[in-house]
């Protein structure tokens, strides 16, 4: 049984775990939209359902889903605004300082993965984090990371740029292993799309200081 956090008849939220994508792609390969769409489909319920956003395929935790055509547009007009707040927990390499800070660099999307440039490059896109350390280890640092822009693989790209890696992020130059990528979205607040409530869903991590082994 899938993990959903939040379902009622205009949205679903649901945890989705490390290694699977969040739609389907080119590779034909399983995905969470699918997975839920089934799982919709066995309560006799209307499956209708589109991701408001993406998680990259090794990370996992929470994805916001519309249920219906007026439901997509309002949430999809609350992401464009910045309305939507997402908190992402990572394990990242090395020992981070300070405890608090701001990360700004200016990406271009490739070929399954993003590049830090300069500025002036074509294509380049601004990409903006602010951080909160909360744990550490001999070897590591746990993180509670904001985005203020929603770039391709910004947070993995970032990380990497500032010199700490996420913990099993091979691409972005990790040196410790890990099954999947110590990345985790743990909590998504919005406005419901129809109530105008706020809704704040919120998901533990799989990792965490007290679990941290390497």
């Amino acid at each position: 049984m899938q993990e959903v956090f939040y379902l009622d008849n205009h949205l679903l939220v649901a945890c989705k775990p490390a290694g699977l994508l969040t739609q389907p792609d080119e590779t034909g390969n399983p995905s969470f939209q699918e997975e839920l769409k089934a799982f919709l489909k066995g309560k006799g319920e209307r499956w209708f359902l589109e991701p408001i956003h993406r998680l990259d395929r090794p990370a996992s935790g929470l994805v916001l889903f519309a249920r219906s055509s007026k439901a997509l547009s309002r949430l999809q007009a609350q992401m464009r605004e910045g309305k939507i707040e997402r908190l992402y927990v990572a394990e990242i390499e090395g020992a981070l300082f300070p405890e608090e800070g701001k990360l700004e660099h200016f990406l271009t999307h490739e070929s399954h993965r993003a590049r830090v440039v300069s500025r002036d490059v074509p294509g380049a896109k601004r990409a903006s984090l602010t951080y909160q350390v909360f744990g550490r280890t001999e070897r590591s640092t746990f993180v509670r990371v904001f985005l203020e822009t929603g770039r391709y693989h910004q947070i993995r790209a970032q990380m990497s740029a500032a010199g700490h890696s996420i913990i099993g992020d091979g691409r972005y130059g990790a040196k410790c292993p890990a099954k999947t990528i110590h990345l985790h979205c743990a909590r998504i607040a919005f406005y419901h799309p129809v109530t105008k409530e706020i809704v704040a869903v919120e998901s533990a991590a799989p990792f965490s200081p007290q679990s941290a082994q390497h």
